[in-house]
């Protein structure tokens, strides 16, 4: 029976997915087959397959909030909302992803990104050549980051337009035990697009884009339906916020967001304990 790390991403919200990988560092828990990523969600678990606890705490709670990173004001001006280009110099330049530690471990893990011209979700395996424009393509957020990141000659964006949580895609690839790590409370019902003529107008050099812009509310809650209704061959462990998470997708209170991963050890911690019991009942 293949088990399989899913982690969703969420921006700011990575935070809690950060505390529950180091959490399971802690304890030297990495019973699976392989592990697939989204966005945020990517970059946490690089940070756990290469086993560099708290390098997901460090680039949330520093540096994605500095104003070089988020500044709205040079978004209207025409720039980036979210400059990617300035945190992957300056984090790759003082807290690198160790690439040779990514090399030799031998979990495969897999990073979602979204084709902008065929709005598709591709799942590429990431390896020591491709993983640092891989990461970023996956959390390249269209509009708010305005270029597209280029994978085997082709043009990418946010995986999580395509595929938030790529449960079901772990499960076609041959899982049967499946955790996911939410960044949002289970229960949580994305909506669709009050006004989808604007992002076809924002996208419209993309159309195909566009519209998985606009099915992303549709997927996402599939995928929820999925988690809470599994194939009958399929186990799923959610690990996911309390309801009282206080961390949304740009927030860069530093209390908060050592809440989020404090509340991420303390989810990691209650699964962990549970399969200790099962294993000694």
């Amino acid at each position: 029976m293949q088990k399989a790390l899913v982690v969703e991403g969420g921006a700011m919200r990575g935070i809690f997915s950060a505390g529950v990988l180091d959490h399971f560092l802690d304890n030297q828990y990495q019973p699976f087959d392989f592990c697939i990523g989204v966005s945020a969600g990517s970059t946490s678990l690089a940070a756990w397959i290469t086993q560099q606890q708290r390098r997901t705490y460090t680039v949330i709670t520093d540096y994605s909030c500095r104003p070089e990173f988020i500044d709205f004001k040079r978004f209207v001006r025409g720039g980036h909302w979210l400059d990617l280009d300035w945190l992957w110099d300056i984090t790759i330049k003082e807290i690198p992803i160790d690439i040779d530690a990514l090399h030799h471990q031998t979990i495969p893990f897999y990073v979602v990104t979204t084709n902008i011209q065929s709005g598709q979700a591709h799942y590429i395996q990431s390896t020591s050549d491709n993983v640092i424009e891989l990461l970023k393509a996956s959390c390249s957020v269209p509009l708010a980051y305005r270029d597209f990141p280029v994978i085997d000659g082709m043009s990418m964006t946010d995986g999580g337009v395509a595929d938030s949580i790529p449960v079901e895609q772990a499960y076609k690839m041959g899982a049967k035990d499946i955790t996911v790590i939410l960044s949002r409370p289970l229960g949580y019902q994305k909506k669709p697009s009050k006004a989808p003529w604007l992002t076809r107008k924002f996208l419209a050099q993309t159309p195909n884009l566009a519209e998985a812009a606009l099915k992303r509310a549709e997927n996402y809650n599939k995928s929820i339906e999925f988690i809470q209704s599994p194939p009958p061959d399929c186990n799923i462990t959610v690990i996911a916020p309390p309801a009282d998470f206080p961390v949304g997708r740009l927030t860069k209170d530093l209390n908060k967001l050592d809440m989020g991963y404090e509340m991420g050890i303390s989810a990691a911690k209650q699964v962990l304990q549970r399969h200790q019991l099962a294993a000694t009942a």
